[in-house]
Protein backbone atom coordinates (compact mmCIF):
# COMPACT_ATOMS: atom_id res chain seq x y z
CA UNK A 1 0.00 0.00 0.00
CA UNK A 2 1.13 3.32 -0.88
CA UNK A 3 2.09 5.81 2.11
CA UNK A 4 0.21 8.92 1.67
CA UNK A 5 2.03 11.86 2.53
CA UNK A 6 0.91 13.35 6.09
CA UNK A 7 2.14 17.10 5.48
CA UNK A 8 1.89 19.02 2.33
CA UNK A 9 4.94 19.16 0.29
CA UNK A 10 7.31 22.10 1.26
CA UNK A 11 7.52 24.77 -1.25
CA UNK A 12 10.64 26.92 -1.97
CA UNK A 13 11.45 29.52 -0.02
CA UNK A 14 14.27 31.77 1.83
CA UNK A 15 14.87 34.19 4.71
CA UNK A 16 12.39 37.14 3.87
CA UNK A 17 12.75 36.31 0.09
CA UNK A 18 16.56 37.47 0.49
CA UNK A 19 19.52 35.90 -1.63
CA UNK A 20 21.21 32.99 -0.35
CA UNK A 21 24.63 34.21 -1.62
CA UNK A 22 26.01 37.28 -1.57
CA UNK A 23 26.18 38.50 -5.15
CA UNK A 24 29.63 39.26 -7.05
CA UNK A 25 30.98 42.79 -6.38
CA UNK A 26 32.98 43.25 -9.27
CA UNK A 27 31.79 46.15 -11.38
CA UNK A 28 30.37 45.07 -14.38
CA UNK A 29 32.00 47.78 -16.77
CA UNK A 30 35.74 46.77 -15.45
CA UNK A 31 35.26 43.08 -15.23
CA UNK A 32 32.82 42.25 -18.42
CA UNK A 33 35.10 45.31 -20.09
CA UNK A 34 38.26 43.09 -18.67
CA UNK A 35 36.96 39.77 -19.94
CA UNK A 36 35.94 41.28 -23.28
CA UNK A 37 39.36 43.02 -23.88
CA UNK A 38 41.66 39.56 -22.45
CA UNK A 39 40.17 37.79 -25.13
CA UNK A 40 40.63 40.54 -27.83
CA UNK A 41 44.47 40.88 -26.86
CA UNK A 42 44.63 36.89 -26.76
CA UNK A 43 43.04 36.31 -30.52
CA UNK A 44 44.38 39.01 -31.65
CA UNK A 45 48.14 37.93 -30.82
CA UNK A 46 47.51 34.39 -32.53
CA UNK A 47 46.24 36.20 -35.76
CA UNK A 48 49.30 38.42 -35.85
CA UNK A 49 51.55 35.55 -35.26
CA UNK A 50 49.46 33.73 -38.75
CA UNK A 51 50.00 37.29 -40.56
CA UNK A 52 53.46 37.32 -39.86
CA UNK A 53 54.44 34.29 -41.17
CA UNK A 54 52.04 34.19 -44.09
CA UNK A 55 53.10 37.10 -45.43
CA UNK A 56 50.32 39.64 -44.39
CA UNK A 57 52.52 42.63 -43.51
CA UNK A 58 49.32 44.96 -42.56
CA UNK A 59 47.26 42.35 -40.70
CA UNK A 60 50.34 41.76 -38.63
CA UNK A 61 50.69 45.52 -37.75
CA UNK A 62 47.55 46.04 -36.99
CA UNK A 63 46.92 43.00 -34.69
CA UNK A 64 50.31 43.46 -32.85
CA UNK A 65 48.81 46.72 -32.21
CA UNK A 66 45.45 45.83 -31.04
CA UNK A 67 46.25 42.92 -29.01
CA UNK A 68 48.85 45.62 -27.30
CA UNK A 69 45.96 47.82 -26.78
CA UNK A 70 43.19 45.83 -25.77
CA UNK A 71 45.76 44.45 -23.21
CA UNK A 72 46.41 47.92 -21.81
CA UNK A 73 42.63 48.45 -21.85
CA UNK A 74 42.24 44.99 -19.99
CA UNK A 75 45.17 46.09 -17.35
CA UNK A 76 43.60 49.09 -16.75
CA UNK A 77 40.07 47.97 -16.25
CA UNK A 78 41.36 45.30 -13.62
CA UNK A 79 43.11 47.45 -11.94
CA UNK A 80 40.22 49.85 -11.31
CA UNK A 81 38.28 47.19 -10.01
CA UNK A 82 40.85 46.43 -7.96
CA UNK A 83 41.65 49.59 -6.39
CA UNK A 84 44.87 50.01 -5.85
CA UNK A 85 47.72 49.42 -8.79
CA UNK A 86 49.81 47.76 -6.07
CA UNK A 87 47.15 44.74 -5.10
CA UNK A 88 48.23 43.64 -8.77
CA UNK A 89 51.70 43.30 -7.94
CA UNK A 90 50.93 41.93 -4.86
CA UNK A 91 49.07 38.87 -6.68
CA UNK A 92 52.78 38.05 -8.03
CA UNK A 93 54.41 37.53 -5.21
CA UNK A 94 53.69 34.12 -5.12
CA UNK A 95 52.59 31.08 -7.52
CA UNK A 96 49.72 28.72 -6.71
CA UNK A 97 48.80 26.46 -9.21
CA UNK A 98 45.32 25.93 -7.78
CA UNK A 99 44.10 29.86 -7.80
CA UNK A 100 42.79 30.91 -11.02
CA UNK A 101 43.64 34.26 -10.13
CA UNK A 102 47.19 33.49 -9.20
CA UNK A 103 47.78 31.22 -12.21
CA UNK A 104 45.87 34.40 -14.49
CA UNK A 105 47.88 37.20 -12.64
CA UNK A 106 51.07 35.04 -13.90
CA UNK A 107 50.38 34.08 -17.39
CA UNK A 108 49.41 38.02 -18.28
CA UNK A 109 52.58 39.09 -17.07
CA UNK A 110 54.27 36.52 -19.07
CA UNK A 111 51.83 37.47 -21.86
CA UNK A 112 52.57 41.04 -21.71
CA UNK A 113 56.38 41.44 -22.40
CA UNK A 114 56.17 39.31 -25.42
CA UNK A 115 53.07 41.46 -27.06
CA UNK A 116 54.89 44.39 -25.85
CA UNK A 117 57.89 43.76 -27.49
CA UNK A 118 56.51 42.14 -30.94
CA UNK A 119 54.31 45.92 -31.20
CA UNK A 120 56.80 48.41 -30.54
CA UNK A 121 58.97 46.58 -32.79
CA UNK A 122 56.23 46.32 -35.64
CA UNK A 123 55.69 49.89 -34.48
CA UNK A 124 58.86 51.38 -34.36
CA UNK A 125 61.45 49.18 -36.92
CA UNK A 126 63.54 48.81 -34.02
CA UNK A 127 65.19 45.59 -32.85
CA UNK A 128 63.72 43.39 -36.11
CA UNK A 129 64.92 40.45 -35.31
CA UNK A 130 62.82 40.49 -32.09
CA UNK A 131 59.67 40.53 -33.87
CA UNK A 132 58.84 37.06 -35.26
CA UNK A 133 59.76 35.37 -32.08
CA UNK A 134 57.92 37.85 -29.83
CA UNK A 135 54.62 37.47 -31.88
CA UNK A 136 55.31 33.89 -31.77
CA UNK A 137 55.96 33.77 -27.70
CA UNK A 138 52.25 35.59 -27.43
CA UNK A 139 50.72 33.60 -29.54
CA UNK A 140 51.88 30.56 -27.69
CA UNK A 141 50.62 32.31 -24.46
CA UNK A 142 47.43 33.75 -26.46
CA UNK A 143 45.73 30.53 -25.60
CA UNK A 144 45.42 30.30 -21.56
CA UNK A 145 44.71 34.05 -22.02
CA UNK A 146 41.78 33.73 -24.12
CA UNK A 147 40.52 31.00 -22.01
CA UNK A 148 41.60 31.57 -17.72
CA UNK A 149 38.88 33.91 -17.27
CA UNK A 150 36.29 31.64 -18.31
CA UNK A 151 37.58 29.33 -15.53
CA UNK A 152 38.05 32.36 -13.08
CA UNK A 153 34.17 33.33 -13.17
CA UNK A 154 33.76 29.42 -13.00
CA UNK A 155 35.59 28.50 -10.13
CA UNK A 156 33.50 30.87 -7.86
CA UNK A 157 30.19 29.96 -5.79
CA UNK A 158 27.75 32.18 -8.37
CA UNK A 159 25.22 29.30 -9.66
CA UNK A 160 25.04 29.82 -13.46
CA UNK A 161 28.55 30.19 -13.62
CA UNK A 162 29.28 27.61 -11.37
CA UNK A 163 27.50 24.87 -13.20
CA UNK A 164 28.95 26.16 -16.80
CA UNK A 165 32.74 25.15 -15.82
CA UNK A 166 32.84 22.39 -18.51
CA UNK A 167 31.88 24.73 -21.57
CA UNK A 168 32.41 28.29 -20.48
CA UNK A 169 36.22 27.94 -21.84
CA UNK A 170 35.01 26.92 -25.14
CA UNK A 171 32.36 30.07 -25.12
CA UNK A 172 35.08 32.43 -24.46
CA UNK A 173 37.80 31.22 -26.86
CA UNK A 174 34.90 31.04 -29.63
CA UNK A 175 34.24 34.52 -28.45
CA UNK A 176 37.85 36.22 -28.59
CA UNK A 177 38.92 34.33 -31.61
CA UNK A 178 35.40 35.95 -33.55
CA UNK A 179 35.84 39.56 -31.84
CA UNK A 180 39.70 39.62 -32.52
CA UNK A 181 39.12 38.66 -36.17
CA UNK A 182 36.26 40.99 -36.63
CA UNK A 183 38.59 43.71 -35.45
CA UNK A 184 40.94 42.36 -37.98
CA UNK A 185 38.66 42.64 -40.66
CA UNK A 186 37.92 46.59 -39.64
CA UNK A 187 41.41 47.60 -40.20
CA UNK A 188 43.17 45.10 -42.62
CA UNK A 189 42.44 44.83 -46.62
CA UNK A 190 40.82 43.05 -48.02
CA UNK A 191 43.42 41.18 -50.00
CA UNK A 192 44.75 40.20 -46.93
CA UNK A 193 41.66 39.19 -44.89
CA UNK A 194 41.61 35.47 -45.86
CA UNK A 195 42.99 34.75 -42.28
CA UNK A 196 40.24 36.71 -40.84
CA UNK A 197 37.62 35.33 -41.87
CA UNK A 198 38.35 31.65 -41.42
CA UNK A 199 38.84 32.99 -37.93
CA UNK A 200 35.91 34.46 -37.88
CA UNK A 201 34.08 31.15 -38.99
CA UNK A 202 35.74 29.38 -36.64
CA UNK A 203 35.21 31.17 -33.74
CA UNK A 204 31.74 31.89 -34.50
CA UNK A 205 31.37 27.86 -34.86
CA UNK A 206 33.18 27.00 -31.86
CA UNK A 207 30.72 29.41 -29.57
CA UNK A 208 27.73 29.14 -30.72
CA UNK A 209 28.40 25.54 -30.50
CA UNK A 210 29.40 25.60 -27.23
CA UNK A 211 26.44 28.01 -26.45
CA UNK A 212 24.35 25.76 -27.02
CA UNK A 213 25.52 23.00 -25.53
CA UNK A 214 25.81 24.84 -21.94
CA UNK A 215 22.34 26.27 -21.92
CA UNK A 216 20.85 22.97 -22.78
CA UNK A 217 22.16 21.32 -20.12
CA UNK A 218 21.92 23.52 -16.93
CA UNK A 219 18.36 23.13 -16.93
CA UNK A 220 17.41 25.50 -13.97
CA UNK A 221 20.39 27.17 -13.36
CA UNK A 222 20.75 27.91 -17.18
CA UNK A 223 17.65 30.20 -17.06
CA UNK A 224 19.21 33.33 -16.34
CA UNK A 225 21.25 33.31 -19.69
CA UNK A 226 17.52 33.13 -21.35
CA UNK A 227 16.08 36.11 -19.72
CA UNK A 228 16.35 39.99 -18.54
CA UNK A 229 19.05 42.17 -19.51
CA UNK A 230 21.35 39.06 -19.89
CA UNK A 231 19.08 37.39 -22.06
CA UNK A 232 18.26 39.97 -24.47
CA UNK A 233 22.48 40.57 -25.20
CA UNK A 234 23.34 37.13 -25.15
CA UNK A 235 20.32 36.54 -28.07
CA UNK A 236 21.49 39.96 -29.82
CA UNK A 237 25.11 38.81 -29.67
CA UNK A 238 24.32 35.46 -31.03
CA UNK A 239 22.55 36.61 -34.27
CA UNK A 240 25.17 38.55 -34.62
CA UNK A 241 27.54 36.69 -34.84
CA UNK A 242 25.95 34.54 -37.21
CA UNK A 243 25.37 37.91 -39.43
CA UNK A 244 28.92 38.74 -39.21
CA UNK A 245 30.13 35.31 -40.23
CA UNK A 246 28.22 34.78 -43.00
CA UNK A 247 29.07 38.48 -44.10
CA UNK A 248 32.34 38.03 -43.69
CA UNK A 249 32.64 34.67 -45.68
CA UNK A 250 30.21 36.16 -48.42
CA UNK A 251 31.88 39.11 -48.92
CA UNK A 252 34.97 39.99 -46.66
CA UNK A 253 37.73 39.45 -49.08
CA UNK A 254 36.15 41.43 -51.84
CA UNK A 255 34.55 44.85 -50.63
CA UNK A 256 36.54 46.61 -47.76
CA UNK A 257 32.76 47.89 -46.67
CA UNK A 258 31.68 44.80 -46.35
CA UNK A 259 34.34 43.59 -44.04
CA UNK A 260 34.16 46.68 -41.77
CA UNK A 261 30.53 45.71 -41.65
CA UNK A 262 30.71 42.07 -40.90
CA UNK A 263 33.81 43.17 -38.31
CA UNK A 264 31.97 45.07 -36.77
CA UNK A 265 29.17 42.77 -36.09
CA UNK A 266 31.94 40.08 -35.08
CA UNK A 267 33.27 42.89 -32.41
CA UNK A 268 30.16 43.81 -30.98
CA UNK A 269 29.15 40.36 -30.58
CA UNK A 270 32.12 39.27 -28.50
CA UNK A 271 31.62 42.10 -26.26
CA UNK A 272 27.57 41.28 -25.60
CA UNK A 273 28.56 38.10 -25.13
CA UNK A 274 30.83 38.81 -22.35
CA UNK A 275 28.80 41.67 -20.78
CA UNK A 276 25.42 38.90 -21.38
CA UNK A 277 27.57 36.16 -19.67
CA UNK A 278 28.82 38.52 -16.33
CA UNK A 279 24.54 39.55 -16.01
CA UNK A 280 23.41 36.05 -15.98
CA UNK A 281 25.79 35.15 -13.12
CA UNK A 282 24.88 38.04 -11.40
CA UNK A 283 21.32 37.46 -11.61
CA UNK A 284 21.82 34.12 -10.43
CA UNK A 285 23.18 35.17 -7.17
CA UNK A 286 20.69 37.36 -6.43
CA UNK A 287 17.85 34.79 -6.81
CA UNK A 288 18.11 32.37 -4.32
CA UNK A 289 15.88 29.53 -6.38
CA UNK A 290 19.10 28.90 -8.29
CA UNK A 291 21.09 28.26 -5.08
CA UNK A 292 18.58 25.93 -2.98
CA UNK A 293 16.34 24.54 -6.31
CA UNK A 294 19.96 22.58 -7.45
CA UNK A 295 20.82 21.22 -4.38
CA UNK A 296 17.63 19.85 -3.89
CA UNK A 297 17.42 18.23 -7.70
CA UNK A 298 20.80 16.45 -6.42
CA UNK A 299 19.57 15.45 -3.12
CA UNK A 300 16.45 14.07 -4.53
CA UNK A 301 18.45 12.40 -7.20
CA UNK A 302 20.60 10.56 -4.65
CA UNK A 303 17.36 9.57 -2.82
Amino acid sequence: MKERAMVPRAEFGSYYGRPVLKKPVWRERDIAGYLFTGGVAAGSALLAAGADLTGRPVMCRSARLTSLAALGVSGVALVHDLGRPERFANMLRVFKPTSPMSVGSWLLSAFAAPVGVAAVTEATGLFPALRRPAGLAAAAIAPGIATYTAVLICDTSVPSWHAAYPEMPFVFAGSALAGSAGLSLLMSPAAENAPAVRLAVLGSALELAASKRMEGRLGLVGEPYGEGKAGAKLRLAKALTVAGSLGAVAFGRRSKTAAVVAGGMLAAASALSRFGVFEAGVASAEDPVYTVGPQRERVSARN
